[in-house]
């Protein structure tokens, strides 16, 4: 198998390879030399057609005044396209490179990086999102209202008793006025 490639890689000597790039070398060159003086003459003939030779010989101080006037408003308007047209580039660009960046979107070319878990604590999360106005601690056990068992034991104990003493105060019709002045209101 090495053989067969060895084979096709020598078809070509290398010498041969290396006449063939230097004809192509010239060849190119020559077309370069030639593109070049073709722009030349095009825009000698331009130049030519569009500005022709000015003629001053024999013209008055007022005629030449005017004359420096037309030409001063025909480099406005010729300023004025190029400007335009200058916008005209600049925002065509923008949007083929716009579009060129939506291309590469759809394509999928971008590779996302491997991700890595990182373990951050709430309060290192707290802190990078609030700066140094972050003082609370995330442990929330310590913010809860501690309470006492000896605290609910009296609290019990006195609801019981005060149940049954509101039970027997309020039985009869005593009770039940007592019960018709709080809700009427303190007399006076």
């Amino acid at each position: 198998m090495p053989d067969q490639v060895q084979e096709q890689k020598s078809k070509i000597s290398a010498s041969r390879k290396l006449m063939l790039k230097s004809l192509m070398v010239a060849k190119a060159k020559e077309e370069i030399e030639q593109e070049i003086a073709d722009k030349e003459e095009e825009k000698e003939r331009y130049l030519a057609e569009r500005a022709p030779p000015l003629q001053t010989g024999g013209m008055s101080f007022a005629e030449l005044q005017e004359l420096c006037q037309e030409l001063h408003a025909k480099v406005d308007v010729v300023d004025e396209e190029r400007y335009d047209i200058e916008a005209k580039v600049m925002h065509n660009t923008r949007e083929i490179k716009d579009l060129n960046i939506k291309v590469l979107d759809l394509r999928g070319k971008f590779k996302r990086p491997n991700l890595r878990r990182v373990r951050v604590s709430a309060d290192a999360i707290l802190r990078s999102l609030l700066g140094s106005k972050h003082k609370v601690s995330m442990d929330l056990r310590t913010n809860l209202k501690s309470v006492k068992k000896e605290d609910t034991e009296k609290e019990k104990t006195v609801e019981v008793s005060d149940w049954r003493k509101n039970v027997e105060a309020m039985s009869g019709m005593e009770g039940r006025k007592k019960m018709f002045d709080a809700a009427k209101g303190p007399a006076p």
